[in-house]
Formats: structure tokens, sequence, C-alpha cells
């Protein structure tokens, strides 16, 4: 079978043993990889009930079937753990430069467990493993990280690619959402991977490698990247990520009512118009930039002209950046936001987190559960948390350990907005109620890029307050991302790569055959698989609902969801999926 290369690198940190395992076309034809891959040998390597920050979580590391093909969207690599932000499956995934380097060591999954006992890097090559201290790298920034890791341990040869992920001061000291970063500003941003690659005492891995898949049809992939090259010159959506951005989503969620303001008590920001992606772009110097394998650039490159900012250079802010600390803290000026949003990528902390758990903090110093100095629009009292945060010292220590920590300290729990421990992004579900679905049943808590549904519901594909149906419509934009994200492809380009076209391009990787049933079959099988997974960590029926909150505070004088809406939409959504009346899957993998 073509597209893989049908081994796996098992590494132990503790004794600085490494071991290159086969992998056979059976378990790959199954998982596909990427996902489906990491999903099983997560289950098969990480034992029940382990903590997440402990020498024995595995960390997985995996690239796709797709990754340093000609399809679009195709430069991005996967991390898998146990979360410690949520206890449950944990993915991330990130794009850039650097995933081209992490296929090109030649592994379909690179497995991490044990901890060392001094800050190491890691440089991991087509033959295996080299350890290499570095505790001169101790609580240095991730941009600094990267470019020592990559100038001390790159391969700078002819047909060699090299690239480094990292963490920075915030995953060392094991807070809950650190992340990991690679190419300055792209990260593997949810759920706290950095806070598991810190806890296993790697700063940074460095990958050099000289490998390439070897694909079944490369005719047919070349024609399929034509045609979506074609067809993404129609695409509005498209257009509209290539001309602003995901920062254009600032605009349509407010004039949507549905951009979650002021600690999620408002669906409009009286001032968006100040931190939309037309200011950005008329206030900041910018350079529209793209990952590897991407017609799109809807990375902004961005340079702050004037102001105490001045000359701060960062990609973004991205929109959940802008509704993190622009809507829930109140912050009208863009290039605050772009500083916070500076602050969190050099410690290596997730933006959508950080600006929910500061929001949270403005709540709790407003009812007096706790002393600090800070406010909504206060952009220097959140820079000062954030700081306090990377560091685990005073409230930032309590902060650092998750909402649902912070919450129960301060006795907030009843407007503690999260699922699974996991914030939601900047779509409220009070206004899109399939969102609100998406987030109560994601294997990772509240998350939209798990079906991005928000665009069904925008678009008018399915009435934004219906529940009938409205399962049906989530599983099937689910499961076709889930093939995404075993190939691993880019969530922008999903109005490309329909059911058919993802077969075509299946087959034209690997050689395999597989029509639409069979695809939804393998994409089921992987929902499930990750489901058992949680079940294992103890995920009950009770842990896929949206925060109280939700239910009894209606916004834009009057939209809201209901327990029974959301009740009715799960329960649709267990038994469509083949699971019992409590989440359990029934089905034969």
């Amino acid at each position: 079978m073509k597209g893989y290369y049908g081994r796996m690198l098992l590494v132990n940190v503790s004794d600085k043993s490494y071991e290159i395992v086969p992998l056979g076309e059976e378990l790959l034809s199954a998982t596909l990889g990427g996902k489906g891959l990491a999903a099983k040998l997560l289950l098969e390597h990480t034992p029940k009930g382990v903590d997440p920050l402990s020498p024995d979580n595995t960390l997985i590391f995996a690239t796709g079937p797709a990754t340093s093909s000609p399809i679009w969207g195709s430069c991005r690599y996967g991390v898998f753990t146990k979360s410690p932000q949520t206890g449950f499956f944990s993915e991330s995934y990130s794009g850039g430069r650097v995933p081209e380097a992490i296929d090109a060591a030649g592994y379909d999954a690179i497995i991490i467990k044990g901890a060392s006992k001094e800050l190491v890097t890691l440089v991991i090559s087509p033959e295996g493993v080299e350890f290499h201290s570095a505790e001169d790298l101790r609580g240095v920034s991730t941009y600094e990280t990267e470019d020592r890791a990559v100038n001390d341990y790159g391969i700078q040869s002819k047909g060699w690619k090299t690239g480094a992920v990292v963490i920075g001061p915030a995953g060392e000291k094991g807070v809950s959402f650190a992340v990991i970063e690679n190419d300055h500003w792209r990260s593997a941003g949810r759920t706290g991977t950095g806070a598991v690659m810190g806890s296993k005492g790697i700063k940074a891995v460095v990958f050099n490698g000289n490998r390439q898949r070897i694909l079944f049809d490369p005719q047919a992939i070349k024609e399929i990247s034509k045609q979506a090259a074609k067809e993404g010159k129609d695409n509005p959506a498209m257009q509209g990520y290539k001309k602003f951005g995901t920062s254009g989503m600032v605009r349509v969620m407010n004039t949507n009512r549905a951009f979650p303001t002021r600690y999620w008590s408002q669906g409009q920001f009286e001032n968006w118009e100040k931190i939309s992606a037309e200011t950005m772009h008329e206030k900041f110097d910018i350079t529209p930039h793209a990952c590897l394998r991407c017609f799109l650039a809807c990375g902004r490159l961005s340079t702050i002209r004037e102001g105490r900012h001045a000359g701060l250079k960062i990609e973004g802010p991205e929109y959940e950046t802008i509704f993190a600390f622009g809507g829930l803290c109140c912050i009208d000026q863009l290039e605050e936001i772009a500083y916070l949003n500076d602050l969190c990528d050099s410690f290596g902390m997730d933006t959508i987190s950080a600006g929910n758990l500061c929001a949270f903090t403005i709540e709790a110093v407003r009812r007096k559960r706790v002393n600090f100095p800070i406010d909504y629009g206060d952009a220097d009292g959140i820079a000062k948390l954030l700081k306090m945060i990377a560091a685990r010292e005073g409230i930032g220590d309590i902060l650092a350990k998750g909402i649902r920590y912070a919450a129960k300290a301060w006795d907030l729990e009843d407007m503690a907005i999260h699922v699974k421990g996991l914030e939601p992004p900047g779509y409220d579900p009070r206004v899109f109620k399939g969102v609100g679905l998406g987030y109560a049943v994601s294997d990772r808590g509240a998350c939209h890029l798990r079906a991005t549904f928000y665009k069904a519901e925008l678009s008018g594909m399915i009435d934004r307050s219906q529940i009938e149906d409205k399962a049906k419509m989530l599983i099937d934009f689910e499961d076709r991302l889930i093939l995404f994200d075993t190939l691993i492809l880019c969530r922008f380009y999903r109005d490309l790569y329909p059911w058919k076209t993802l077969g075509a391009i299946i087959h034209g990787l690997t050689g395999l055959d597989k029509d639409r049933g069979a695809l939804s079959k393998t994409a089921s099988n992987i929902a499930s698989m990750v489901r058992g997974f949680n079940i294992r960590e103890g995920l009950t029926k009770e842990d896929d609902r949206l925060p109280s909150w939700f239910y009894r505070h209606a916004i834009n004088e009057g939209d809201i969801i209901t327990p029974q809406e959301l009740e009715a939409m799960v329960a649709d959504y267990y038994r469509l999926r083949g699971w019992d009346k409590e989440g359990r899957p029934v089905k034969e993998l």
C-alpha cells in the first residue's frame, strides 16, 4: 500500500532510548493515518486513568498520507495525548512549513513516553533520535527557542528538510493550556499539548529528514490539486479568507449578534468596527502569509505602525484571539490585542483559553471573589495577569490549572463557561444551536473545529434555531472532517473536498478504493474509538452538556438554548452514531 512509511518511532525520554517499529497495512488501511492511527496508538500505549502530566502519559506526533503531497492544505501535523485541561482525548493541529520536516523524518507516528530529569532537545531523523541538553533554553521564549534549536541541530543540506516544534515558559511550568509552537506563530493550540511536552522535560524537538512518501497515483493527485485551485478562485468563502484571513469573521459574527462579549453576557461588541479586519488592514502593515501547499495565504504578517507597540510584528491576530481579548475582555484597540497575542505566543499559551480566563477573572473581581487590579478594557491589567499565569505566580497559579479549578476555588462554578474543561471559541451557541451541539459532544471539549458547523448555520444550509435533523447534518460535517484529520488537511479547504473528492484523494495517495459508505464507516469507527478512550478515562453522558449559564441567560433580547433542546439533539446524535442512550458505542469497530 502506498502513501505510508509503514513505521513508527517509539521514544522513551526517561532512559533516552528509542525503537523503530513497523506498522502493518491492515492497521493503516483501517485508520488511514493521522487522527485515526494516533487514536488507536493512544488507546494501546496510554495506561487507563493516567495523570496527563505523569511520565506514563503518551505524546504522539503524526503526519498523514497527504503531508508533503501536492494536495492543497496538506502541510499540517497533529499532536495527540491525554489532555491536562480536560482529562480526555487531546488532539491539536498546526500548519506552516515545519510539518514537511516532521514528515520527511520518515515516520507515520512518533510516540514519546517518560520524562527527562533535565530539560532536553530531541533531534529526530530517519535513523532515530539524539538527546541533547536544553538547560540553556530554560525560561526562553518560543521564538528564541525555535531559532536556536534549528541553528544548533538542523541539517542545512540540499535534499534535506529541517524544522522544530517547541514550548515556552508556560509549557515548562505545566500551565494546563500551554501550546506547542512552530514557525514562530503557528500553534498546536488547544487542550494543553505544550504542558504534556513540558512534563516530559522536552523543550524542543528538531526534525531532519530526506524521506518522501510514495504516492499510488501522482498524476491523479496533480489533477485533483489543479481542479481545486481552479474552483477556489470562484469560491466566496475561500476568497474571503484570502482577502482578510480569519479576522473577517469579526464583522460576520457581530452583525449576526453571536460575537461573545463581556464574558459571554452579550452577543455584540459595541466597538467591534475598531477591531475588525478592515481596521486591522488600515492600521497595520500587512503581508499575506501562507503555509506550504496553500494558495489561500490566510495568515496576516502584521507590523504595528504607531503607538507604544510600534514595530511589533506577529502573524495575526486571528479571529479567535480578537474575540477572546477584544470581545470577552472588551479591548477595543487592535494594537493592544496584538500585544497580548504576542505575549501568549512568546510564553506558549492558547489565546482562546487565556482570553476566557482573563475575562472570568474580571468577573470574579467584580463579584469580590478575588482581589486583583483588572477590569474590562484594561490591557495592562490583562498583560500583567498573563505574565503571572505563565510564571504561575499569585492568582496566576490558580488560573494556570484551568477554568474548572479556578471556578471551584472562587466559588463561581455556576458562571464558568466551558465544556469538559475547555473554554469555547467565538461562536455563541444561544444563536447557533448546532454549534452548541458541536461543543457539547466534541471529543476534546468546547470546540468549533471538529465540525466547523457554524458554516452550515451561517450559510442557511440549516436554520440556526432548528433542532430536528441538526444532529444528522452535524455528523455529516464531523465525519468528513475526521477524514481531513486522518490525511491531515486544513479546514479551510472543506468547500473544495466533498465526499467524492476525498475518496479520490485517498485513492490517489494510497490506492485504497473506498466509496462514500466505506469512508463514512471509517470515520464513524474513528469517532467511536475516540469516544471509547474518553469513556475509559471517565467520561459520562453528563459531560456532553453546555454550561448552565447558557440555559439561564439569554442574549439579544431572547436568544437562548434550553436544556431540553440540547438533550434532544444529543439523543439524536447518540442514536445516529450507533451509541446507546448513555453515549456508549455499541457498534462493532
